[in-house]
């Protein structure tokens, strides 16, 4: 991918020489409603971006997100959920190019875990005040993500939440669709292997987080999308009714408040065994199954971010 600048020459990139290139989801109601706005406030900001691409056909994700990145900008904006933002990570990953991002999404995890604004001009006007830096890449199997792969209940929810309901209640969506399909569910049991420990455990729901928010609340204070580890935590056991109380806590307050006060395993690299096999969802996608391994590659992507960030 060739030589990346230093951070600092890379911000001064950023900040001064402003090539940028803007991809927004217009597919999305509120992507579309935005993204005028989005042109607008970027030129307030000083920002003259050398392509725009309003995609409203997903399909056209992957080729328009190539097209921008070969005009070689210093910043890659991208606007949508965070399924449209981990489809950027996987093209910005490892080049020497920053990802600017748009929080247009439900729940926001990866603008969150940044630190980031969820005011479009607040989160715009990051570009020309913050900094880049560089933040872990997750990878699941072979795929790159930026926050999270889960298993059980959530698997089923990201494909049955209804649109129209996502629009109305924004991330509570989640959590209410949870409740109706957790009386059908059944528990699986879950083998996790870290540095030659095996952990087992009978749940309904496993999370592996890079980043530190799911279903845009707070898993614990202290997790960074920065710190080169990944965490996995279940949500109850096998039993529903504990599933159940902890989503609504979850749901309320935020479930943590550091690494030590919850049922946490942490390391670089996951070994994850399920029984039955399960479904992954990858930042959104369904696709793989287990056993899986999951790992995080420590400073593989460059981001923008505020220039409070703690940057490791």
């Amino acid at each position: 991918m060739g030589e990346l600048r230093s951070k600092s020459e890379h911000t001064e990139a950023v900040r001064t020489g402003r090539r940028i290139c803007v991809v927004v989801n217009t597919r999305s109601r509120r992507g579309r409603r935005l993204y005028p706005e989005v042109v607008r406030t970027l030129r307030a900001e000083g920002f003259e971006p050398i392509r725009l691409y309003p995609l409203d056909d997903p399909r056209r994700l992957r080729a328009t997100l190539e097209a921008a990145l070969d005009a070689k900008p210093d910043l890659l904006v991208v606007g949508g959920g965070d399924g449209t933002l981990s489809a950027a990570v996987k093209h910005v990953a490892h080049r020497d190019v920053a990802l600017g991002v748009l929080p247009l999404g439900t729940t926001n995890n990866f603008a969150r875990s940044l630190g980031l604004p969820l005011d479009l001009p607040g989160a715009i006007r990051v570009f020309h005040t913050g900094k880049v830096a560089d933040i872990d890449l997750g990878i699941a199997g072979d795929r790159e993500f930026a926050n999270l792969a889960s298993f059980g209940v959530s698997v089923e929810v990201a494909g049955k939440v209804k649109p129209w309901l996502k629009r109305v209640l924004g991330r509570a969506a989640y959590p209410l669709t949870a409740l109706t399909i957790l009386p059908h569910h059944q528990p699986f049991r879950a083998f996790i292997t870290v540095d030659g420990h095996r952990h087992e455990l009978l749940t309904h729901q496993l999370n592996i987080a890079n980043g530190r928010f799911h279903g845009g609340w707070q898993v614990a204070k202290d997790i960074s999308i920065d710190n080169g580890r990944l965490v996995a935590y279940q949500l109850g056991s096998g039993k529903r009714l504990r599933l159940l109380v902890e989503t609504l806590i979850r749901a309320t307050t935020g479930r943590w408040s550091s690494l030590a006060g919850g049922p946490f395993v942490v390391g670089r690299e996951m070994l994850l065994e399920t029984e039955p096999p399960m479904a992954a969802d990858v930042d959104g996608e369904v696709r793989l199954m287990t056993p899986i391994t999951i790992r995080t590659v420590p400073n593989g992507l460059r981001v923008m971010v505020p220039d409070h960030f703690v940057d490791s």
